[in-house]
């Protein structure tokens, strides 16, 4: 066997077990570096609290003329002080994800490490993609909507809290659910999903999409929860797309690694 086949057959072997003690001690290594990388992005969002709270959070009620009022003592502290909080979250995901792929790491393949880059540019991109989704046609669009909405003699005057957790659950069910291609070719990469499963459940994946965007949407209009929805069967036909592409892949790669086992073997006899 040549030098080369041994080193393309090592990088197939699983890196070595570290034991059940090092996986928890390194689970809370890369538990406390997510966390100082949270307290990181708190504190960069609380320098400019300011600025998040009239350009960002505040924007979209603006532009929608509508009326927000605090009606809690301490209401608009609890709100800074979760805008900060949601901020630093936002802020650290990239960082956050990378420390999970790290943790998962040592159980991967040596050829399977390198995905950890690229899964976690990839992952945070759908995730900030969902956010950027929501924030500059979702919620503008539920805004408009439910302001312009109903009778003028009844005055729409929205509590600024319930306004943040409408904006906050937006944002967050959007940039998941952003993450359907990433988690298709996770998935097709191990070999748990296919192309023609994908096309096969189809019109079940619409109705558990619409399920879904009934569950999630803040409101209960069928408009925002077609807003919601129209996206995610795009993100379904991609993720079949995504699928047929990995598992190609995946079989090519095995094909290969048939030939080259055929090939030591001739070498042997």
């Amino acid at each position: 066997m040549s030098k080369k086949k041994k080193e393309d057959k090592s990088e197939k072997e699983p890196a070595k077990d570290m034991g059940f003690m090092g996986h928890m001690e390194e689970m809370r290594n890369r538990i406390i570096y997510a966390l100082l990388g949270i307290i990181v992005g708190c504190i960069i969002a609380a320098v400019f609290i300011d600025e998040l709270m009239l350009f960002i959070l505040l924007s979209p009620a603006k532009a929608a003329e509508m009326e927000l009022q605090n009606l809690q003592p301490f209401g608009q502290v609890w709100l800074f002080f979760k805008v900060i909080l949601a901020a630093g979250v936002i802020f650290s995901f990239p960082f956050s994800l990378y420390q999970l792929w790290k943790f998962i790491v040592p159980g991967l393949y040596i050829t399977e490490k390198g995905w950890v880059r690229s899964i976690t540019f990839f992952t945070s991109l759908c995730f900030l993609s969902g956010i950027a989704f929501a924030y500059f046609i979702m919620i503008p669009s539920m805004l408009g909507f439910s302001s312009d909405f109903g009778l003028e003699e009844i005055k729409n005057q929205i509590d600024v809290n319930n306004y943040f957790s409408f904006f906050s659950i937006t944002l967050l069910a959007s940039g998941m659910l952003f993450e359907l291609p990433m988690i298709s070719y996770i998935l097709s990469k191990v070999g748990i999903l296919t192309p023609e499963f994908l096309r096969k459940y189809r019109r079940h994946g619409i109705l558990i999409m619409m399920i879904l965007a009934a569950m999630l949407t803040p409101t209960t209009d069928p408009f925002s929860m077609m807003i919601f929805a129209t996206p995610l069967f795009g993100l379904y036909e991609i993720s079949i797309w995504i699928s047929k592409f990995t598992v190609g892949k995946r079989k090519k790669a095995k094909v290969e690694a048939e030939n080259e086992q055929e090939d030591d073997d001739k070498e042997q006899e």
